[in-house]
């Protein structure tokens, strides 16, 4: 098995990583940008912030930094992209210090064979059974194709094996662990106690009290939340507009380039004949495959060279408007009339909500709230069709509107709120009259229907047979299992609000697990435990590493 692991990867290794590696990393470079304090911006005028060997206010430095991160994260969570950028951002930085912990104690390169074993624990090529796949790897690998400029094999060696000095770095921090019989015996009884409930479900949906306020009590309630209603920064700008379709009749494509395109894109094209037995493995035929998609291939290829096309005139006049410094709505008017260009004004919008006619494009928003008078006009920017210059007009400041114009929404805020806070009420009132029935001898059924009569809630009634934590059914509700540490037996919680409705639960037995050493889950229970403090501990250590490495870095004089 280990041999045919590795004829395999050495066969193709390069062309699975490189492309992954390629792909991860250009991606990753868009949003790099945008980071606080790591903008292209700030890095062109910062001219060192060192950080573990790696200097931040370098783009290529950076850049590899969260190039290889991003690599690391994708191959053990097993997804390409979809990662959280301030999460990769921190687990970058992390990576980093640890590795250089690994440089100072002297913690020797990765061999071979713990590469392999590395590889072979990698979610990404992980079957449903979690072990490794080879037809999740084969898969994978013929879903990918080889994009120019890739990474070399040496270079995934590279990370794969940082990876590993990372582990051994880990561990070394995190030590053997270290747990308290109390602390195993409270979690054994979290985890293993045996519960019978029932719950009582209140629907807020049919809670409909009657809510009248007076025109005093609307005022007040927008006086003492007027934080609420205040109206955001709003900017103005008009724009010179470059839509795909004044290009798409320029474009003239090959049918060699429509077949590399397609190529190189073959997910996006499916074959649209579905296969005549649909129980056996269809054989690849990708000269079939593409004469029933081509004029698809075709028109995505020409529209993605028009919107090129919309982008580069962009630039052009972007850049021919720096270059006459043009600075003024009369010569910015002027200056389109004259190339015959269209001019559009986007109605004044918050940075959150964006311009409608974009597509509430964040890259457009964020663009037209860097401008000002001094700044007016902005780079060329890609437009869900096509392209778009903008120039500045006015910058509204945030305000708060008159109590006139924002009635109708302070009203229905207020009926809201009021809402909200008399079925809580209700709620506990309905608390108190369960547990007063239960105390007399009423069975929960017969205490949940007279507490529904008095209070008018509606209230149903569901079992839920017994079960512990670690095996709870999977259609109990987490907000009934977060309130279990505060029951007893023959105890009612508190109402549990939850969205649209409020729960009551009942805990009708309680049955604590074995706590003593006896218990065969008392061991590996004491094992998980140190382990996991033992984790945090060394993520804490270098997380500490990290900020105290960013504060010396930042408050370094240039």
């Amino acid at each position: 098995m280990i041999s045919w692991i590795q004829r395999y990867f050495q066969r193709h290794f390069k062309t699975i990583f490189a492309v992954l590696l390629a792909v991860t990393i250009i991606s990753f470079i868009f949003t790099i940008g945008a980071m606080p304090g790591l903008g292209s911006g700030e890095r062109q005028s910062a001219k060192s912030q060192e950080f573990f060997g790696y200097n931040l206010a370098s783009g290529e430095d950076y850049q590899r930094l969260m190039g290889d991160a991003t690599l690391s994260a994708n191959l053990q969570l097993g997804t390409m992209g979809g990662i959280d950028d301030n999460q990769l951002k921190q687990y970058a930085f992390q990576r980093g210090a640890t590795l250089y912990l690994a440089d100072k104690w002297h913690i020797p390169p990765a061999t071979t064979a713990e590469v392999r074993d590395a590889i072979m624990k990698l979610r990404m090529f992980a079957g449903q059974n979690g072990e490794f796949d080879p037809k999740a790897y084969a898969t994978f690998r013929d879903n990918l194709k080889m994009s120019p400029g890739g990474a070399t094999e040496a270079d995934i060696a590279r990370v794969i094996g940082d990876d590993v000095r990372a582990e051994k770095v880990d561990k070394l921090l995190a030590g053997p662990g270290y747990v308290l019989d109390r602390d195993v015996r409270s979690q054994l009884e979290r985890t293993d106690t045996t519960w019978t409930l029932k719950t009582a479900t209140a629907d807020y949906a049919a809670f409909k009290p009657s809510i009248k306020p007076t025109d005093a009590e609307l005022t007040k309630y927008f006086e003492d939340n007027s934080f609420r209603y205040e109206i955001p920064p709003r900017v103005v700008v008009s724009y010179a507009d470059f839509p795909t379709s004044d290009y798409l009749p320029k474009v003239q494509v090959t049918d060699a380039q429509v077949r590399a395109y397609y190529d190189a894109n073959p997910a996006r094209f499916p074959n649209p004949k579905p296969a005549a037995d649909a129980k056996k493995p269809v054989k690849p035929n990708p000269d079939a495959d593409f004469a029933a998609v081509r004029p698809q291939v075709e028109a995505a290829l020409k529209l993605e060279q028009a919107k090129r096309l919309a982008l580069n005139a962009a630039s052009d006049l972007a850049l021919a408007l720096y270059e006459a410094k043009i600075n003024t709505a009369p010569a910015f008017d002027a200056f389109l009339t004259e190339r015959k260009v269209p001019e559009k004004t986007a109605a004044p919008f918050t940075k959150e909500d964006g311009v409608p006619e974009f597509g509430h494009s964040t890259e457009i928003s964020d663009a037209a709230f860097k401008l000002s008078q001094d700044h007016p006009v902005s780079d060329a920017l890609p437009a869900p069709d096509g392209a778009v210059v903008l120039f500045w007009r006015d910058t509204q400041k945030a305000h708060t509107p008159l109590f006139t114009d924002v009635r109708p929404k302070v009203l229905a805020d207020f009926i809201e709120n009021e809402r909200r806070k008399q079925f809580v009420e209700l709620g506990n009132r309905a608390k108190g009259q369960l547990t007063s029935r239960l105390k007399a001898g009423d069975t929960f059924d017969k205490a949940v229907a007279a507490t529904a009569a008095d209070t008018g809630l509606k209230l149903t009634v569901k079992s839920i047979p017994p079960f512990t934590i670690r095996t709870r059914p999977q259609d109990v509700d987490y907000s009934i299992l977060g309130s279990l540490e505060r029951l007893n037996k023959g105890q009612v919680s508190d109402m549990i609000i939850n969205a649209d409705r409020g729960i009551f639960v009942y805990a009708e037995d309680k049955k604590l697990p074995d706590l003593s050493p006896k218990n065969p889950e008392y061991a590996q229970t004491r094992e998980q435990l140190a382990s996991y403090g033992a984790r945090i501990g060394a993520s804490s250590y270098i997380s500490e590493m990290v900020d105290r490495e960013l504060k010396r870095s930042e408050s370094k004089p240039e």
